[in-house]
């Protein structure tokens, strides 16, 4: 076996019978690395036991537990026999601990081996029985059944994530097999002594860090409990190194891609757009515009992130580039995650252009007189003929810039000469999509954009194969959005008041969003707020009569969607009920005043988006979050950060740390992020900026990675498997 084979090695080739296939099927792992990076949730020292008071009902647990009463009955009803088996919490200070009953039906195994005393791990679903906690027919394992005869074992025991047909226990045997027969020295060390004492000086840890082997070994087999923080941070470290290095040899490479330089044009698109706009950019938007501007003029492709938070005016910002790129010649594709943002979007550079967008213009504006070029919008639910018409305009280079989801970036779109993509991040634009697109159209400058807000170790980790502009401040004119939390609790006389304020805005001329969670009602919860219902009650509320009453979500088609949203655009509805469809991309300056219901529903991140779709015009403004919690719940604590503070970096920490980086950014965004198995991008953040700053050094040691040949080998293993991406853009 080559040694750089020793963690792709299949499991079938380790371990016997069934137990490769059900791994596989259960757990997803089928080789000797995906085993061993299969991490313990957590370690039981021999005498710690299992608070069985804190069990939670219906879910899938692990007990560890001794047992205190085991006894046999006859079914009523059926031939056969119930093992009624009882184990409880220890005694304190003389009151009894709680108890979970167990029931194994014809149980002759658990009939023979449970007995008072003995220690076990239990794993089942766990349910209520005459308000009692208990577990119907749950496997189970002696805790010593590894145990030579005679022999005491006082190690730790790993708890892995296990589901009802794969128990802890089972894996735990796997692992155990693993480390007795795979030669694990033969992993190529990337921790190699300097790096690891680098590491520990820079982390301030006590000890110097483990290498990989010994790290798997304490992780999975420690002699204490506290083995395994070290062996952790040392894992943690080997696969930042990796994903460091992979993200700095795709900026090198890019960097060493050619591109055709995109310089400003004196009398152009962009200096006409610039003419053209009625209020002055801010400083944040001039500094980011010559940023860009200087990379689009270079002999290389941009790519960057340009981060800026809700409100900002990074659609401004990323139109002058597009400007930019028309004025040299080439075209601009604005990509959004759905078709109702494309439109959006589409309405949006189109109210920026004014006139410009609609002359008709060719490529390089040298043709024409005057500057202007067509807009087109692509979105697979066109027309045949309008789809058709736009697609040949951008072939024939008539449009210099689409708009359009992901497809408009797959090759069946044809462009005459695409210089510049812009992604609205929006979610679904991940790192392998990222490099795919760069594979198959080398040379164009990309632009990503993200309104959340992101702490420097996420940056580092699902963006680093981007270099990062940073929007500061808000255009001139833009008031602080009020924020209160509306506790429905506390009384009927609560979300009267939130009505009461959205008929006062209303009827001193402004207009009111009111948002739910849900399109239909909920038979499960049939007091959960939902467009169909909320848009009829509001229009019977007495202190909501006369006004103008509309409703969009995303199971209307294009066509109705962008009817209501253009329509409250207008000012010709006055309270727009809505789900998270205006989330982005709507800007109505008249609108004063965001009702969010059973605001418990939805992360910080996306009320913040929400709370910026207010506060656009001059008007005060507020954002009024309702729930339905009672006060204590701890959800109720996320509703009061952003009660707190408009600092999008506060808030986006806060919903990290709350939801996790792949419920915050999505699958896509966050795909390599939410896909490993040792590091924390929040929790590791110290780790990830010391393998940063190894990789660093190691690429201005020598070319790529060669000063780190094991790196370089296993950043290649990693491309390799990170780029399952290559058809995304094809399927749009």
């Amino acid at each position: 076996m080559a040694a750089d084979g020793v963690l792709d090695l299949p499991l079938g080739e380790v371990l016997s019978g069934r137990l490769p296939g059900r791994l596989e099927k259960e757990l997803g792992l089928a080789t000797v690395g995906g085993l061993l990076d299969h991490v313990p949730r957590r370690w039981v020292e021999r005498g710690e036991l299992t608070p069985i008071a804190a069990l939670p009902v219906d879910a899938e647990v692990t007990v560890v537990a001794r047992v205190e009463h085991v006894a046999t009955r006859r079914m009523r009803s059926r031939a056969g026999f119930i093992v009624d088996v009882t184990v409880a919490d220890p005694s304190v200070a003389g009151t009894a601990g709680a108890s979970l009953s167990m029931a194994f039906f014809n149980g002759h195994d658990a009939q023979r081996r449970l007995a008072p005393g003995v220690t076990a791990m239990f794993q089942g679903k766990t349910s209520l029985y005459r308000g009692a906690v208990t577990l119907n027919n749950p496997d189970f394992a002696l805790l010593d059944d590894d145990v030579a005869p005679g022999e005491v074992d006082t190690r730790p025991v790993p708890i892995y994530r296990a589901t009802g047909r794969m128990p802890s226990w089972t894996v735990r045997s796997a692992v155990r097999r693993v480390l007795e027969t795979v030669d694990l020295d033969a992993i190529p060390e990337l921790l190699t002594e300097p790096i690891r004492a680098r590491a520990t000086l820079a982390l301030g840890l006590p000890e110097t860090l483990p290498g990989t082997a010994e790290a798997y070994r304490r992780l999975h087999a420690p002699d204490a409990v506290e083995q395994t923080g070290p062996a952790r941070t040392a894992l943690s470290l080997r696969e930042a190194l990796v994903v460091q290095g992979a993200l700095a040899w795709r900026r090198s490479r890019e960097k060493a891609v050619p591109a055709v330089p995109r310089p400003r044009r004196a009398g152009g698109l962009l200096e006409a757009l610039d003419a053209r706009l009625p209020f002055e950019l801010t400083p944040g938007q001039r500094a980011v515009g010559e940023e860009l501007a200087a990379e689009l003029s270079g002999p290389h492709p941009m790519s960057r992130l340009l981060q800026g938070d809700v409100g900002a005016g990074k659609t401004l910002v990323a139109l002058r580039a597009m400007a930019q790129a028309v004025d040299a010649g080439g075209q601009a594709a604005f990509v959004a995650p759905t078709e109702v943002l494309a439109a959006q979007h589409h309405r949006a550079l189109l109210a920026l252009l004014g006139p410009l967008a609609r002359e008709a213009g060719t490529l390089g504006a040298a043709a024409q007189e005057g500057p202007g070029t067509d807009v087109v919008l692509v979105t697979g639910s066109q027309r045949s003929a309008q789809r058709r018409a736009a697609l040949l305009k951008l072939a024939s280079g008539e449009a210099g810039i689409a708009v359009g989801t992901h497809a408009l970036l797959a090759e069946r779109v044809q462009f005459a000469e695409l210089a510049l993509a812009v992604v609205d991040e929006q979610h679904r634009f991940g790192v392998d999509q990222r490099e795919a697109l760069r594979r198959a159209n080398p040379g164009t400058h990309l632009l990503v954009m993200s309104a959340t807000p992101i702490p420097r170790s996420v940056a580092m980790t699902v963006f680093g194969d981007l270099d990062l502009s940073v929007l500061e401040g808000l255009p001139s004119g833009r008031t602080p959005v009020a924020t209160h939390v509306a506790r429905m609790a506390h009384g009927p006389r609560v979300i009267a008041r939130v009505w009461e304020v959205v008929a006062e805005h209303c009827a001193a001329g402004r207009q009111a969003f009111v948002v739910c969670p849900r399109i239909d009602p909920d038979d499960a919860d049939p007091a959960h707020a939902n467009v169909t219902e909320m848009a009829e009650r509001l229009r019977a509320l007495p202190v909501l009569g006369g006004l103008r009453i509309g409703e969009v979500h995303g199971r209307m088609d294009q066509a109705e969607q962008d009817a209501a949203m253009q329509a409250f655009a207008r000012g010709e509805t006055d309270v727009l009920v809505a789900t998270t469809v205006v989330e982005v991309g709507v800007d109505v300056p008249n609108a004063t005043v965001m009702a969010v219901l059973d605001a418990d529903d939805f992360g910080l991140s996306t009320l913040h988006q929400l709370r910026g779709r207010v506060g656009r015009g001059q008007d005060a403004a507020i954002c009024l979050l309702a729930t339905r919690l009672a006060d204590g719940h701890p959800s109720l604590r996320r509703l009061e950060v952003l009660e707190a503070t408009r600092d999008g970096m506060r808030i986006a920490q806060a919903d990290l740390a709350q939801r996790g980086v792949g419920d915050v950014l999505g699958a896509a965004q966050s795909g390599l992020a939410s896909g490993l198995t040792h590091v924390d991008v929040i929790g590791d953040a110290d780790v990830i900026g010391v393998a940063a700053d190894v990789v660093a050094d190691l690429m201005a040691a020598a070319p790529g990675l060669s000063a780190h040949p094991a790196l370089a080998a296993e950043v290649s293993r990693w491309e390799a498997a990170h780029l399952t991406a290559a058809d995304y853009l094809e399927k749009g």
